[in-house]
């Protein structure tokens, strides 16, 4: 009874006491009914919270980039309401210490972005927990779900974070935390059937009659709509040192519909020429049957079309090394030495680790369980139902690199570049993005930062307002290489320049002077001019690489300061900028 007598017990300590003392009295038959009658008491209590005290309403948070977390926490919401019980969705970015001391239950779902960092959404509240002013969460229980991407090393480290930082303020946990790579519909479905159990104990309802999640309408990554390539546009100028195409698909008999900013993915297949030299590194028989979640195949197709094969993750390295007999490659998975092996395989892809520690006696089924399923590659839409009925477009770059003695390419912008012809099929499917939507006023202005391929969404947003004769002003800030070769979409942008429904427009081409111009330095030199559509009630959209998108929020943030605010200030007026809806961003 000793393990009693410490202070994050939610009992004083002269309960402690009487307990442990209550306890020691009984012999093992008492124990055991003590124990049974408690559990009851318990239980009681959970009942009749769930029946409606205040207490009962449980609280599912959200933290989320590109809106994932988003739809799943709306799911669970849904699912805890079928289940008799009240709850309340609530994002991160308006989440703070007053309602977090009166929550009780709090369902946690937030996504990893980059290497480990937390979505923008979350920053506020990822440092109040993790600082020293964290509040006292012993009245709280809570579950996390993580979201990431395991070929980065600190893979769904900001859910691993909000974890630690509740059970450190004393909150007890309700269900442990999972964590999800890119494939996630399994481990989630696992997590929410875990957590509704968890609440429901003591119901009359059994958790296995609990309803199930609400199926995706349409297509999604196991059921692929095959949508046939109409046309493939290179539109980097000759001499380019990028290659980026514009690809437009048919949508014919899919029934799907996107709103502009939504994001189509592709579900690729591997380049052959790498699956290849992969199975002769692994002198595996190409034709061994092996055993997948699509059912038994050639090892050769397994690789070709449902394995990842060009980017290293985590636990593949971790299955990997308990089959090898690298002992450098062990100790560095076994010391979790995440810098180290984050450097060594930075340009480096599976056949690397292969080549480097192979394994003798490799079966194909052992190899393969060793692999994560190839996840579908998202797309920003480049282009309006209401101007293009029945088609969607995408602005593509092919990826293409030397890395250590090995020529390189990205897994979907090749198979869409070089392997899929006009009048064959792609097969897509279509993700909501509810985080990067138009203003519901058509009036409102907009303020859209681009770099290279991440000007496709505004594309999609100019199309939809011309087709709706949005009176809202437009200001374009692009960026890229070169002005001769590589302003993506030119003819288009200085039409609707010309026709007044671009109101403004900015570019910066960083290689075509001495010192790099980027689109952050065409914001600041326009301070007094972006501040004042701000002031306006201008909205402010952001789509390209994450460090853009950082150097861009700095650019806001040094923007406001220039207009007579301390920094404090600034900051505060860009997170309100947030809050009200009038930032968004699509950072990757």
């Amino acid at each position: 009874m000793e393990s009693l007598q410490r202070s994050d017990v939610p009992l004083t300590f002269s309960k402690q006491e009487d307990l442990r003392r209550f306890a020691e009295s009984l012999n093992r038959e008492q124990l055991l009914w003590a124990s049974g009658y408690l559990t009851g008491v318990g239980n009681t209590v959970n009942v009749q919270r769930i029946s409606g005290d205040a207490d009962a309403r449980i609280t599912i948070l959200f933290g989320t980039e590109t809106g994932n977390a988003k739809r799943l926490a709306e799911a669970l919401v849904t699912r805890v309401q079928a289940a008799g019980m009240q709850a309340d969705l609530q994002d991160m970015l308006t989440y703070g210490r007053a309602k977090m001391r009166r929550d009780h239950t709090l369902l946690v779902i937030v996504s990893t972005h980059g290497d480990g960092e937390p979505p923008d959404s979350a920053r506020a509240l990822h440092t109040l927990l993790t600082n020293r002013q964290a509040p006292d969460l012993r009245h709280l229980r809570f579950s996390v779900l993580a979201l990431g991407d395991a070929s980065y090393p600190r893979f769904c480290q900001a859910g691993r974070d909000f974890d630690a930082a509740f059970a450190a303020a004393g909150a007890h946990c309700l269900v442990p935390r999972v964590d999800c790579d890119v494939d996630y519909e399994e481990r989630v479905t696992c997590w929410m059937e875990h957590v509704l159990e968890a609440l429901t104990v003591g119901d009359s309802s059994p958790a296995a009659s609990l309803p199930a999640p609400t199926p995706k309408q349409g297509y999604s990554s196991h059921a692929t709509f095959p949508a046939v390539l109409l046309d493939k546009v290179n539109l980097s100028g000759r001499g380019s040192s990028r290659e980026v195409w514009h690809l437009e698909l048919d949508l014919d008999g899919s029934g799907l519909h996107y709103a502009p900013g939504d994001i189509l993915s592709v579900n690729p297949a591997n380049p052959p020429q790498l699956v290849e030299e992969l199975l002769d590194r692994l002198a595996l028989d190409h034709r061994a049957p092996v055993r997948t979640r699509q059912g038994e195949m050639p090892l050769v197709e397994a690789l070709a079309a449902h394995y990842e094969i060009t980017r290293i993750t985590w636990p593949f390295l971790e299955r990997y090394a308990r089959l090898s007999d690298a002992k450098a490659l062990q100790s560095a998975i076994a010391g979790r030495d995440v810098n180290g092996l984050d450097t060594w395989t930075d340009g480096r892809d599976v056949i690397d680790v292969v080549g480097q520690y192979p394994v003798k006696g490799l079966s194909a089924q052992s190899f393969t369980d060793c692999l994560r399923p190839l996840p579908p590659r998202r797309y920003s839409i480049a282009s309006s139902l209401l101007a293009v009925p029945g088609e969607v477009h995408l602005t593509v770059a092919a990826v293409r690199y030397s890395s250590h003695g090995r020529e390189r390419m990205g897994v979907a912008s090749t198979f869409l570049a070089d392997r899929i012809a006009v009048g064959r099929p792609v097969p897509i499917f279509i993700e909501p993005n509810a985080e990067f939507r138009l203003p519901e006023d058509s009036g409102q202005a907009m303020i859209m930062i681009g770099a290279g391929t991440g000007v496709a969404p505004f594309r999609s947003f100019l199309q939809e307002r011309e087709a709706l004769g949005a009176a809202g002003n437009n200001w374009l800030f692009f960026g890229d290489r070169h002005f001769s070769t590589d302003f993506l979409y030119q003819r288009e942008w200085l039409r609707w320049l010309r026709d007044g429904r671009l109101t403004r427009l900015d570019v910066a081409f960083s290689r075509d002077q001495e010192r790099k111009i980027y689109v952050q330095d065409r914001l600041r030199e326009r301070a007094g001019d972006v501040f004042a559509w701000l002031e306006k009630g201008a909205a402010v959209y952001v789509c390209g690489a994450e460090a853009m998108g950082r150097a861009v929020q700095q650019s806001l943030v040094d923007i406001v300061q220039s207009a007579g605010r301390t920094q404090v200030q600034a900051e505060e007026y860009i997170l309100e900028l947030k809050q009200t809806g009038r930032y968004h961003r699509d950072v990757y």
